[in-house]
């Protein structure tokens, strides 16, 4: 049966709707290839996560995807839905989390932010309301957070915390093996509940946190409203050259293009990092020079108050340690 006038016209190339089309297929691989970065998978570990092939992955972050996605958008537009009100495994979403929803989507940046704030002050008061004298570190791994992190809280007089090692304790696994048997959602949730037993246990402490911190919207909120925070960032080329020293090229190991992917996961989260409180640059600096800016930085903000006492001294390469 030859197609009507009007379906044929919608079936052209050059159509609206082919390039409406397009566009949403293409902003589609983006988020993908974005989010992916935000959390540091490589295509092949997110394709072996996901039971998906990576030629499917490829094809999606290259603006490919399987047209049914395209399908079942028009559905939703039919029923005057957002797609994801079709595909949310949360019930409460056709309920108060709906409602919030749609409300939200329909207004202005300004109220937005307003009710961004209103949230925010809430969580902290159920936090205590106060930061009270706890650092973290955040940024990649191979900034220095490990290696500063210990020698900061000696001088504080504070306990220093790594976030990774406190999931391994909860948790009776190394966080590889985490990964491996519960993905990295489940990683996600340990993340989670560690960092609130940190933020219960400790009124004054320094933690190093784990580089993905920033992917997960509600844990890098909840840390960003009980620490002050300073993003120690460096220069791609030195992040992997301090990785390569620790042996540890995990979630990269066997990539021919591990430059290519510790750039789009530094670029991706960019936006994410630079919501810290502060920022401190390590590249091409020794560690008693990072070492020295950072304490200066936290002195100014009222958190240093011990003396370095020439014991916590440690060698350059021990930047890497991360």
């Amino acid at each position: 049966m030859p197609l009507d006038p009007v379906t044929a016209s919608e079936n052209r190339k050059d159509s609206p709707r082919r390039r409406q089309d397009s566009a949403f297929l293409e902003t589609l691989g983006d988020r993908v290839r974005t989010a992916r970065g935000r959390r540091g998978l490589s295509r092949k570990l997110l394709a072996e996560y996901a039971s998906v092939s990576e030629r499917y992955l490829a094809q999606l972050e290259a603006g490919q995807g399987n047209i049914s996605i395209i399908l079942l958008r028009n559905i939703a537009a039919a029923l005057d839905l957002a797609l994801e009100d079709l595909v949310c495994e949360d019930e409460a979403a056709n309920t108060d989390i709906g409602v919030i929803l749609h409300m939200l989507r329909r207004a202005s940046p300004e109220e937005r932010r307003l009710a961004k704030d209103a949230l925010t002050k809430k969580h902290r008061r159920s936090n205590g309301g106060t930061r009270a004298q706890r650092v973290a570190l955040i940024g990649l791994r191979g900034a220095g957070k490990s290696t500063l992190g210990r020698m900061v809280a000696a001088d504080l007089g504070a306990p220093f915390i790594e976030l990774n090692d406190e999931i391994a304790n909860m948790s009776g696994l190394s966080v590889p093996e985490i990964f491996n048997l519960y993905g990295p959602e489940g990683y996600r949730r340990l993340e989670r509940r560690c960092l609130e037993q940190v933020v219960d246990a400790n009124d004054s402490v320094v933690l190093a946190t784990g580089g993905g911190i920033v992917a997960d919207p509600a844990t890098y909120d909840a840390l960003l409203s009980a620490f002050f925070t300073v993003w120690l960032r460096t220069a791609p080329e030195e992040h992997m050259e301090r990785v390569r020293a620790q042996g540890d090229m995990r979630p990269m190991a066997g990539n021919a293009e591990a430059m290519d992917e510790l750039k789009l996961i530094l670029s991706s989260r960019d936006a994410l990092y630079r919501r810290a409180d502060r920022e401190l640059d390590t590249s091409s600096r020794s560690v008693e020079e990072c070492r020295r800016s950072l304490a200066e930085l936290l002195q100014r903000e009222g958190f240093f108050s011990g003396t370095d006492d020439g014991n916590n001294s440690v060698s350059d390469q021990e930047i890497g340690i991360a």
